[in-house]
């Protein structure tokens, strides 16, 4: 073992969870579990930095799973899936996974992916910490909470970091490359669409009319960005 990073791996099929334990263990310290329930309390125990999950298991579902281990920490995600269709891929996506993989796969990938998960920087500790506020949307960085006419609003990791990125920097168009850069990291290997998708949830909880959206605009051909109707830093 050549890091301290901890991995918890979640999947009800046996030969795949051993499989990917003993590959992984040569590096990581691995840990796994055959049922939702069993993972969530080795996930309190182990608080590891990624969790592999399979999206289908027989207690629970990967989606609930995801989203709340996420509420619990800032864990990296990374989801397990037979099904290819484009509608699963979006729903992994929305769930706040950090990437995800089709079965069957190679080890050689599992590897990659998760070298490039673990290697990435995630957007923790925005330069800026001070408290955003811009009318009825106030973002707090320190306790990672953002409200909306004092109301607050539930977000995963990923989206409250996109949110603060994008509001940290009001008018300014980023594209999504830039955005995956400097939110996912450089060594993102996932898919691009991972930008569209989250953003689509941001405008769901945040927006009074997600289809004409008044805070995170679409620059179109490019990408986007926060067009707040008043700025005030405090």
């Amino acid at each position: 073992m050549n890091n301290n990073h901890k991995i918890l791996v979640v999947d009800d099929d046996y030969s795949i969870c051993n499989l990917i334990c003993r590959f992984l263990g040569r590096k990581y310290q691995v840990e796994s579990a055959l049922d939702g329930k069993t993972a969530i309390n080795l996930f309190a125990e182990l608080n590891p930095a990624l969790v592999i999950l399979d999206w289908n298991l027989p207690d629970a579902s990967g989606y609930q799973i995801c989203q709340d281990m996420q509420s619990r920490t800032n864990v990296l995600v990374m989801i397990l899936t037979s099904r290819n269709d484009e509608a699963d891929k979006i729903k992994i996506l929305a769930a706040g996974a950090d990437d995800f993989m089709t079965k069957p796969f190679s080890l050689a990938e599992v590897e990659v992916r998760v070298e490039a998960l673990l290697r990435r920087i995630r957007y923790l500790h925005p330069h800026q910490s001070h408290r955003l506020v811009f009318k009825q949307l106030a973002i707090n960085p320190e306790g990672r909470e953002v409200t909306v006419n004092d109301i607050p609003i539930a977000l995963t990791a990923l989206e409250f970091n996109i949110l603060h990125f994008l509001a940290s920097h009001p008018g300014q168009a980023w594209s999504r490359t830039q955005l995956i850069q400097k939110i996912w990291g450089c060594e993102y290997v996932g898919d691009g669409r991972v930008v569209d998708v989250h953003i689509g949830q941001l405008r769901k909880k945040m927006e009074i009319d997600p289809s004409l959206p008044k805070l995170i605009k679409t620059v179109r051909g490019y990408g986007y960005k926060f067009d707040p109707p008043g700025n005030n830093k405090i």
